[in-house]
């Protein structure tokens, strides 16, 4: 994988992003149906809008934090995600935390594949009156393969344009559900007592979540931006991209499926809609940043992860993901019935990406004082090679203390894995070559 040039460090002088378009990338990432569903599984939670609305805005928020915190390393030195866990995990050792980042992104990429064979299904519908769902996600996900195994740089543009009018379509889509709905939201969301326990807390961590795979790999796309930035200027760049577009994102899907009592919001936005033209227009624009998002954040961190695992070309790669993604049955995670599962399944991820979180920044920041030898990353034979036992061990560890509460595991499990994961390595005779270079070397 070393061998790579795709994973190599980008000079300062080689990245293409200034602090607009780094606005763009990541206010088009972060336009995502799951955001709409995690909203909509709010409903089984017993929330109130105002305390949807919060829990929102709050876990967002906690996002911007941890993100500001975790792409230092790679916008100093240029290094992917894939290179920067070899740090703590050693060359061997990263594939794990590597395969966990991209598990949850096949899984992503199969429900985000599911819903846009939706809005198609929506569009023909509409159109011609042709109803078959199957087919058109199986046409869909063809495209997607075909797509990936050729290069998916090209459409990054269509992805920046389509967050935009999205995010004007949604305006229209909140205008009407307040207009068309507005006594039965009242009714089902406004007026409603909620609680401010431990489902608000919930709330909190699954919209945290929600991005969280990002925040993990923030340094695959932070390593593109020009230097000269600071940690706060990139900070008010997440905020502006990502904590208006997440919370109105989850506030419409929450209105929406209280007002049409659907858990899916394809089929909630064709209802609630009422000019075919903008619903066309809708999903036509949903679904393009459906496959851009899919291409640009699902397909290329497993596919960097088989790679490096199992030695394979870049095209068999995204060909396999592809199908696993099919075998992951999207249908039945955001099925009306079971609207909450999109909220479980990002439950059940943060529990092991709070761990790696905490190690990365524990190896960073504490034992390393933000100072890595970056050429011993790419050095298989170097004081890196093989697999660090003290970040394993820590980080199942974490995971495990976070599954007997996966609601909040992010912050049960955080400081207990920074804990195992410091002295692990301070006092792990198997970890003595990974002390060397940081604070616990002797």
């Amino acid at each position: 994988m070393s061998e790579n040039t795709n994973l190599q460090p980008i000079l300062a002088n080689k990245r293409i992003m200034d602090l607009l378009s780094y606005l763009f990338l990541w206010l088009g990432g972060c336009v995502s149906i799951g955001t709409f569903a995690l909203g909509s599984g709010q409903l089984e939670k017993g929330l109130n809008l105002t305390q949807a609305f919060v829990a929102m805005l709050i876990g967002s928020l906690l996002l911007i934090i941890c993100l500001c915190l975790n792409d230092q390393m790679s916008y100093k030195s240029g290094v992917p995600y894939a290179v920067q866990l070899k740090s703590a995990f050693g060359t061997k050792g990263a594939i794990l935390p590597a395969m966990l980042r991209g598990l949850p992104a096949i899984v992503w990429y199969g429900v985000q594949s599911w819903l846009g064979g939706s809005a198609i299904n929506q569009i023909s519908i509409l159109l011609v009156g042709y109803d078959n769902i199957v087919l058109y996600f199986l046409l869909f996900q063809a495209l997607q393969i075909w797509i990936s195994t050729t290069g998916f740089h090209g459409l990054k543009w269509l992805e920046n344009i389509g967050a935009v009018v999205i995010i004007a379509s949604l305006a229209y889509m909140f205008y009407v559900c307040m207009t068309k709905f507005g006594g039965r939201i009242e009714e089902n969301l406004i007026n409603k007592e909620g609680t401010w326990g431990l489902p608000f807390v919930s709330a909190i961590v699954a919209f945290f979540g929600v991005n969280v795979l990002v925040m993990l790999n923030v340094g695959d796309y932070v390593r593109e931006l020009k230097p000269g930035y600071s940690t706060t200027k990139r900070g008010v760049v997440y905020f502006l991209a990502m904590v208006p577009a997440t919370v109105f994102m989850g506030v419409i899907g929450l209105m929406i499926s209280s007002a049409t009592g659907l858990g899916n919001p394809i089929n909630a936005f064709a209802q609630a809609a009422d000019n075919k033209f903008l619903v066309v227009i809708t999903l036509v624009f949903i679904l393009f940043a459906q496959m851009t998002t899919n291409l640009a954040s699902n397909v290329v961190p497993p596919a960097y992860a088989l790679m490096d695992a199992f030695k394979i070309k870049h095209k068999t790669s995204v060909i396999i993901i592809g199908l696993v993604a099919i075998a992951t049955c999207p249908w039945l995670i955001t099925s009306d019935s079971s609207s909450r599962g999109v909220d479980i399944f990002v439950l059940t991820y943060t529990v092991f990406f709070g761990p790696i979180f905490s190690v990365l920044l524990v190896d960073y920041y504490i034992l390393h004082k933000g100072k890595i030898n970056v050429a011993e990353l790419y050095d298989e034979n170097g004081n890196r090679k093989g697999v660090n036992w003290a970040a394993i061990i820590a980080i199942s560890v974490g995971a495990l203390i976070g599954l007997f509460n996966a609601d909040i595991s992010f912050l049960t499990a955080t400081i207990p894995t920074a804990l195992v994961y410091y002295f692990a390595m301070k006092y792990m005779a198997s970890s003595a070559r990974f002390r060397k270079g940081t604070i616990l070397e002797k």
